[in-house]
């Protein structure tokens, strides 16, 4: 079974195929060496350096760069993975003039878009791909939406089922991925007359079992969440942000000291720069932990980024500003002190986040702890929850560091897991920024 993955929930526009022979059916029971996954290809885009200038992202620059990079990337994608086989021939002649209009009319908005896809399709055989898995939430929407039309209008030139996925759903699974210690040596032909014989080394990966209940914590720039995962694909939300999602409040922070966006991992390197230099030092500017003694499992991020900006005030020797003055606030401060602020900050968001997980661990019985999303790449935060695990004796799974951000591999691999577990294919289903787990 082949599954095209396809992931444009916020700037990050990705491409993956992955195939595996394993039978999933019986979930439960199923060794490592059993659950098998290869990767054929995989592309991805980054639109960051496109929105630093603006200090965040802007949802329709991120969709207009995504119906502009998905077709050259399905070219590569499959280019890498060996599928591709000329054919020239009218989309007209290919699919007929019904499904030629029916697929203009998916794609009404993107006139660019369909001409891209109409050009390759005009140019290829069909793949050999057995289905779609493309994001449909939650995430930007005008992002999600040319995802979603993209599927669509592949599902319709090549007679290809399209499985709507989770982004979040896609964040935990990718944490069961582990590189399988020898990767397979294939060859392909490509559609190239110089090269009739190309040697790839395809990424081959277990999906690691889970032991149930579970405990996902979905961490980035959108979300803070704890997941209850009662068995496989069974979730409920426990615990959600009150305010800011943590991502948001690292680039937040990063923003008050004067920091580019995205500025979350400049935050936490010169928070390790301060623990290397002063292993034992006090920090000198304590910051609140809030909401780490309340009863229930939520969090709440934007008083620690309010206490950096009365802080930032207070060495300045400048009144006190209210949060509406953080766009404006541009600090001149040494970059010791920065140090310092950035250490405390990460601490402080750190100790609420294993504190919270820790909690929703007990009270569930978990026996398995996940951290997913973009600021799982954190070292502190990878770093404390495998200790914290160890402590509490229970396994612990996060996704590389590659595979932390937004990508197509854990879109892919979510879709193969809902089809093994008996989900069908969809057509008449739309973008869903707010989409839940």
């Amino acid at each position: 079974m082949k599954i095209l993955g396809i992931e444009t929930s916020c700037d990050e526009t990705g491409i993956c195929l992955i195939e595996t022979d394993s039978d999933f059916s019986n979930v439960k029971n199923l060794s490592t060496s059993s659950r098998q996954v290869k990767i054929l290809g995989n592309q991805l885009y980054s639109q960051v350096a496109m929105h630093t200038q603006f200090g965040g992202v802007v949802p329709m620059m991120a969709k207009r760069e995504h119906a502009k990079n998905l077709t050259p990337l399905l070219e590569k994608c499959l280019e890498e993975a060996g599928l591709i086989k000329s054919k020239v021939e009218s989309l007209k002649s290919k699919v007929g003039e019904e499904k030629e209009e029916k697929i203009k009319e998916i794609l009404f908005r993107e006139n660019d878009l369909f001409e891209q896809l109409k050009n390759l399709a005009e140019k290829i055989e069909r793949p050999d791909i057995d289905a779609i898995a493309v994001t449909n939430g939650p995430g930007l929407e005008p992002a999600l939406w040319v995802g979603v039309v993209f599927a669509k209008a592949l599902s319709e030139i090549w007679n290809i089922p399209v499985i709507p996925t989770n982004h979040m759903e896609g964040h935990v699974v990718v944490a069961q991925l582990q590189q399988h210690d020898e990767s397979k040596v294939e060859s392909y032909k490509v559609i190239k007359p110089e090269v009739e014989k190309t040697n790839i080394r395809y990424s081959t990966f277990n999906i690691l079992p889970v032991s149930y209940p579970a405990i996902a914590l979905l961490i980035s720039g959108g979300h803070t969440q704890l997941v209850l995962i009662k068995d496989n694909l069974q979730y409920e939300i426990i615990g959600n942000t009150k305010d800011d999602a943590v991502g948001e409040a690292f680039d937040k922070v990063a923003r008050l000291l004067g920091l580019p966006y995205p500025g979350g991992r400049l935050v936490s390197e010169l928070a390790e720069k301060e623990r290397n230099e002063f292993p034992n030092k006090i920090p000198p500017y304590p910051l609140p932990r809030p909401m780490i003694h309340s009863k229930d499992l939520d969090f709440s991020f934007s008083g620690i980024k309010t206490a950096v900006l009365y802080t930032i005030k207070k060495i300045q020797g400048l009144s006190q500003a209210s949060s509406s003055d953080e766009a404006r606030l541009s600090p001149e401060i040494s970059a010791s002190i920065k140090q310092e602020i950035a250490c405390e900050f990460e601490n402080a968001v750190v100790e609420v986040l294993i504190s919270k997980t820790k909690k929703a661990i007990e009270q569930y019985g978990a026996q398995t702890l996940i951290i997913g999303g973009g600021v799982s790449a954190n070292k502190k935060i990878r770093n404390d929850f495998e200790k914290e695990s160890k402590n509490l004796g229970i396994n612990f799974l996060v996704p590389e560091v590659k595979s932390s951000t937004d990508n197509a591999v854990m879109i892919a691999i979510a879709g193969l897991l809902n089809i093994q577990a008996g989900k069908q294919p969809e057509v008449d289903f739309k973008a869903n920024g707010n989409l839940s787990l």
